[in-house]
């Protein structure tokens, strides 16, 4: 199995470092951040300097003198500064390293130590209502998420925690019962616009007649009890807002599998009981609450976390630690992975140190991450909201992505306009979303996410086209897989072809998508940088390039297929 350069070279400086010091620490290798410094350094010694009583240079040369490389990984080293060591990179090794993948479906990316099973959940839409710009980033981020533990090779289930429980559902069901009966009967055309305008009414309603939230209440306690009419109503709706949701899943080309709140319905009790019988359980104002170290709100006070109102309903927290148990006991999960927006993360915090707390959960046997994320702005800076207020339906921002890239391909040599369009437009929006540091906010321009220069998706689309376009022009192919790197940007880009295995590891440690993203750009400029310098026809040196040429188009349609987009062969 191939490992990652930087792995590579951990290996080699924690020999060195225990053959030279008896020490086990690990050792700190990153990427140089100018290629003046070299290809890698190496950071340890001023920290194990410090642990030794020794001077940080002399540690850095006594590492360096006991560096064991059969392979001849490395070209030169150098100490800089207070005891950096800067790393070059052998051009003979990556020329045979390079040769090695060529034929490699996984493109030099190691395989896990051991395979795991991850859930990550993400849209998390609510039934009755159109998704918006909100629900675009839990789906693009969560969705680059899974693709990338997949392509690692680990076991991934999808979830999409809809919101199809609640109070809400028990004024939707009686207005339609009032006022719209034909749509129970199936006997209309609804849409989720309809729905939406229905569940206003109905909430209007609510607010203003006693006898209609009277009618509202005792629909929910039917629903909940499993009244077979208003099971039959409450899925007529849910179906509705089902088919909405899946037109958008089609157009993003996401997968998802849906395990709403009413899922867990059944389990809310059982897991009320399991904190009352630890103890946990603390009667305020009627509710049954958990009251957690080190929660407190403005005033200092203890936060609750209420697991059953007063009237007992249950809630939000409720159906997430019956989710965490679930995920545990049966899914048998080893980690998971939650994509919300940044506004819930005081939420997470607290239901996991409940779900720890209670046992429902153990850390060392389960990883929980949650990931959140910023607002959508428009360009001005503020919410991204229509002219009259409105939050922007996902549909309508999708289709206006589709137009503008119809538009800007008009007059290119592209195949199929319509499907180009697409392709550009949709992964126009997810790149401009990921590639943006996810926990920020992210201003969204169309004018920006569409420019064929810098971090767009359209530049690295420009690369890959570029490639297809020197291999359809090329008559004769390269029978030697042998590689040869003679001119600098050869090897800058080489080397980028090389580091696609750690930008994984970036993003499969930080969970932030944003890591591939910049490595793609850095990725088409050195291909740029190249084609600009090198020849690419001819002689065998030059044939030499084309199996870069076809790394580099392998690796930006697999990175870009991690990030949920389509490549073009065109443009």
């Amino acid at each position: 199995m191939m490992q990652n350069l930087s792995t590579q070279l951990e290996i080699l400086f924690l020999k060195a470092t225990k053959d030279a010091f008896g020490l086990e620490d690990p050792v700190e290798i990153t990427q140089s951040t100018k290629e003046s410094f070299g290809d890698y350094q190496c950071n340890s010694a001023l920290k194990f300097a410090k642990n030794l009583g020794k001077n940080p240079r002399d540690v850095a040369k006594m590492m360096m003198d006991h560096i064991d490389d059969p392979n001849k990984l490395i070209e030169k080293m150098e100490i800089a500064g207070p005891g950096f060591i800067n790393i070059q990179i052998c051009h003979t090794f990556l020329e045979k390293d390079l040769e090695k993948i060529l034929d490699d479906k996984r493109l030099g990316v190691p395989l896990p130590t051991r395979k795991e099973k991850i859930i990550c959940e993400f849209s998390s839409p609510n039934i009755a209502k159109a998704m918006h710009v909100g629900h675009l980033r839990s789906t693009i981020i969560g969705d680059s998420l899974a693709r990338l533990f997949e392509f690692l090779g680990h076991d991934v289930l999808r979830l999409n925690h809809v919101g199809d429980w609640g109070t809400q559902f028990g004024m939707l069901i009686t207005y339609l019962k009032m006022y719209q009966p034909e749509v129970l009967n199936n006997k209309s055309d609804t849409h989720i616009e309809d729905l939406m305008q229905w569940y206003k009414d109905s909430k209007q309603k609510f607010d203003e007649s006693p006898i209609f939230k009277k009618s509202a209440q005792e629909e929910v306690v039917k629903l909940q009890g499993g009244n077979l009419d208003s099971i039959s109503a409450w899925t007529h709706i849910c179906d509705i807002s089902r088919r909405a949701f899946q037109e958008i899943y089609n157009l993003l080309d996401v997968h998802l599998n849906e395990r709403g709140e009413s899922f867990y319905n059944p389990y809310l009790k059982e897991v009320v009981d399991t904190f009352e019988k630890t103890g946990l359980v603390k009667i305020d104002n009627g509710a049954k609450c958990v009251f957690l170290e080190g929660f407190t709100n403005k005033e200092g006070d203890p936060l609750p976390l209420i697991i059953q109102k007063s009237d007992g309903g249950y809630n939000y927290a409720t159906t997430d630690l019956a989710g965490f148990k679930f995920r545990v006991t049966h899914d048998k999960a080893d980690r998971i992975i939650i994509v919300t927006d940044i506004g819930q993360s005081m939420h997470f915090k607290m239901v996991y140190a409940a779900a720890l707390k209670a046992g429902l959960i153990d850390p060392a046997k389960t990883q929980f991450d949650h990931v959140p994320f910023g607002l959508v702005l428009s360009p001005e800076g503020t919410k991204f909201k229509t002219r009259e207020g409105e939050t922007v339906r996902l549909s309508e921002l999708l289709d206006e992505s589709i137009l503008a890239a119809k538009k800007l391909l008009c007059d290119r040599d592209v195949e199929n306009l319509e499907e180009s369009a697409k392709i550009l437009g949709i992964g126009a929006v997810k790149y401009a979303d990921l590639s943006c540091n996810r926990i920020k906010d992210y201003t969204f321009s169309f004018e920006r996410m569409l420019k064929f220069e810098g971090n767009t998706v359209a530049f690295i689309l420009y690369a890959f086209v570029r490639i297809q376009s020197i291999k359809r022009k090329l008559t004769e192919r390269p029978s030697l897989k042998k590689i040869t790197l003679s001119h600098p940007t050869e090897f800058a880009l080489a080397l980028q072809i090389r580091r696609f295995g750690e930008s994984l590891k970036s993003m499969e440690d930080e969970l932030l998508p944003n890591r591939l993203t910049d490595y793609l750009y850095q990725l088409a400029e050195k291909f740029h940088s190249f084609f600009r310098d090198c020849r690419v026809e001819g002689s065998e040196e030059e044939l030499s390039r084309l199996l870069l040429c076809d790394q580099t188009a392998d690796i930006i349609e697999e990175g870009l297929s991690i990030l949920g987009i389509k490549t073009l062969s065109k443009m």
